[in-house]
């Protein structure tokens, strides 16, 4: 009965001598190179998985000025897509300054359009919501239906194109008003000294287009319907980014904010 037991024995050991035997032999290239894989696989497993490229996003989804104009149905509105395209290069840049405060909103009139449009725009970017538009005047001396021609002197009674800041709001000659600084050197940095407001007028009114065939003017101001100036300039007061637009060259070629 002992003899199975040591036989058992026996062949333990010389299995164990020979794995030992085994594990000595492995030349050591192989070793190493075996080693080298298995750090490398337990370092990084999908080091070697090469993933294809990404397609490229369609146009319409990485221009966020474009979504931003089809989902206002802005064309609808009577505005075309590089109006809007300045508007926010330079509302761009000035955030990116710090100068606009406030960037919820963004107010766009447009000059581009006849003075019997609406042509005043007031959006709310957080919301991406058109929450006013409405007829604007512009200056006496900028021209009738159109505006031709602009200014950035006092006594001009001309519009002043581009970029301006909303400031405080004041009762005055002209009712509840809005103060505007431009922020434009040359072009419309004098408004404050000019008294260039946002305010209300009962010249800007349906009845004043029939009546003259054009919108009632300001001296330079961009002035609103007497129905809706409050509501308006509640909603973009303090420190909101207010633009006017114009396809005029000179203003178009000196613009640093929408080079």
């Amino acid at each position: 009965m002992r003899y199975p037991i040591r036989k058992s024995l026996l062949v333990t050991c010389l299995a164990l001598a020979c794995m030992a035997f085994t594990t000595s032999t492995i030349s050591p290239n192989v070793q190493n190179k075996v080693t080298t894989v298995q750090s490398h696989i337990s370092a990084s497993p999908a080091a070697s998985v090469v993933l294809p490229a990404p397609a490229p996003m369609p146009a319409a989804v990485t221009n966020a000025g474009q979504e931003l104009y089809n989902d206002l149905d802005l064309a609808g509105h009577g505005m075309k897509e590089d109006v809007l395209e300045s508007a926010l290069k330079g509302f761009d840049k000035l955030s990116a300054e710090g100068k606009i405060a406030n960037t919820e909103k963004l107010t766009i009139a447009d000059f581009s359009q006849p003075s019997d449009q609406k042509r005043l725009y007031v959006i709310d970017l957080n919301k991406r919501q058109l929450i006013f538009q409405s007829l604007v005047s512009h200056g006496r001396g900028t021209g009738t239906l159109w505006a031709k021609s602009f200014s950035n002197s006092p006594s001009s009674y001309k519009s002043s194109p581009g970029f301006y800041v909303t400031e405080e709001t004041y009762t005055g000659h002209n009712g509840y008003s809005l103060r505007l600084n431009g922020l434009e050197r040359g072009i419309n940095d004098n408004a404050r000294n000019r008294a260039i407001v946002v305010h209300g007028a009962p010249y800007v009114s349906e009845s004043a287009i029939h009546s003259l065939g054009f919108l009632g003017r300001s001296q330079g101001c961009p002035a609103l319907p007497v129905s809706l100036h409050k509501s308006i300039i509640n909603a973009i007061k303090n420190g909101t980014c207010f633009f006017i637009y114009t396809p005029d060259e000179s203003y178009l070629n000196h613009s640093a904010l929408i080079e």
